[in-house]
C-alpha cells in the first residue's frame, strides 16, 4: 500500500504540471474575450471585465477566415483519407504478404521518417511546378498521401495478429481487400484511431508546406492565414491582440475535440507499438 503522503505529492506534483502547460491555453482562450480597452490595462487581468464572444465574429471581417477554413478541411480530409488507406494497402503487404526484398523495401520506408520536408521541397516544387499544380489543392494533399510512420504503426499491428484469421478468411473466399477493410481494420481500430489523430493533426497544423505550395489567398490554409494575420496587426498589438488569439482558439478546437474522442485508442495502440 503506497505511503498516504507519497499519493499526495504524486498528485500535488502533476496537478502543477498540468496546470503550467494548460495556463498558456487558458490565457488565449480569455485574451479572445478581452475588449482591445482591457488589453491595454498596465496589470493585466486573469478574467475577462467583459466577454466579447463578437472577437470570434470579427475574425471573419478581417481575413477570409472562411475560405481559409474550407480549404484546410479539404487539405486535411485528402491528405488523411489517403494516407490511412495507403497505410492499410502497405502495412498489411509487409506485415503479412510474401514477396522478395520485404523487408530491405521496409526498411527504405523506417528511412523516409529521417527526411525533413524542408530537403524535398525543392525538387518536389520544381516538380508540381512543371505539371501545373502550384496553388491547387494537388500540391496540398499529393505530396503527403503516404505517411511512414503510419505504415511502420499498422505493419506492427497486424504483424500482431494471427495469421488462422486471415486463412479463415480466405477459405470463405473473402479477397485481400475484404480481408483487410472488413477484418482486419475493424482489429486494428486502436491503430487506425492513432493514425487518424497524428494524421489530422499534422495536416491541420502543417504551414512550411501550404506556405511555399500556394500564393493567393484562395488557396491560403488557416495556418498560413493566421501568420498574415500576425504580421498584419505588427506594431499595433494592442488594438488587434484579442482577435488573433480569437483566430487562434477557433484553429485549434477541432484538434482538441478529435483529440479527446481518440485519446483512449492512442493509449493503446501506442502500448502495442513496440517493434517486432
Amino acid at each position: 500500500m503506497k505511503h498516504p503522503l507519497l499519493v499526495s505529492t504524486r498528485t500535488a506534483a502533476a496537478l502543477a504540471i498540468a496546470a503550467i502547460m494548460f495556463f498558456p491555453v487558458y490565457w488565449m482562450l480569455i485574451t479572445a474575450l478581452k475588449s482591445p480597452e482591457e488589453l491595454r490595462l498596465a496589470v493585466p487581468t486573469f478574467w475577462p471585465e467583459r466577454f466579447m464572444w463578437s472577437n470570434f465574429l470579427n475574425v471573419f471581417e478581417t481575413i477570409p477566415f472562411a475560405r481559409f477554413s474550407l480549404n484546410t478541411i479539404i487539405q486535411t480530409a485528402g491528405i488523411v483519407v489517403l494516407q490511412i488507406n495507403i497505410a492499410l494497402m502497405a502495412a498489411f503487404a509487409f506485415a503479412k504478404g510474401t514477396f522478395a526484398g520485404r523487408d530491405k523495401l521496409f526498411l527504405l520506408v523506417l528511412a523516409a521518417l529521417i527526411v525533413p520536408d524542408q530537403v524535398v521541397f525543392v525538387p518536389i516544387y520544381v516538380l508540381l511546378s512543371k505539371i501545373g499544380w502550384i496553388d491547387t489543392y494537388f500540391a496540398l494533399i499529393i505530396p503527403h498521401a503516404a505517411s511512414a510512420y503510419g505504415i511502420f504503426l499498422l505493419r506492427q499491428t497486424f504483424r500482431s495478429m494471427n495469421n488462422d484469421v486471415i486463412e479463415a478468411a480466405k477459405m470463405d473466399g473473402a479477397n485481400r481487400l475484404r480481408i483487410l477493410y472488413s477484418i482486419l481494420t475493424p482489429m486494428a481500430l486502436p491503430t487506425v484511431a492513432t493514425m487518424l489523430v497524428i494524421s489530422f493533426i499534422g495536416s491541420w497544423n502543417s504551414y512550411f508546406w501550404p506556405l511555399v505550395m500556394t500564393n493567393s489567398d484562395k488557396m491560403r490554409v488557416l495556418t498560413v492565414g493566421l501568420a498574415k494575420m500576425r504580421d498584419s496587426i505588427a506594431g499595433n498589438e494592442a488594438l488587434s491582440f484579442h482577435l488573433l488569439m480569437a483566430a487562434s482558439v477557433t484553429v485549434i478546437l477541432p484538434i482538441v475535440v478529435v483529440f479527446i474522442f481518440a485519446q483512449r485508442h492512442i493509449i493503446t495502440a501506442m502500448s502495442n507499438s513496440t517493434f517486432k
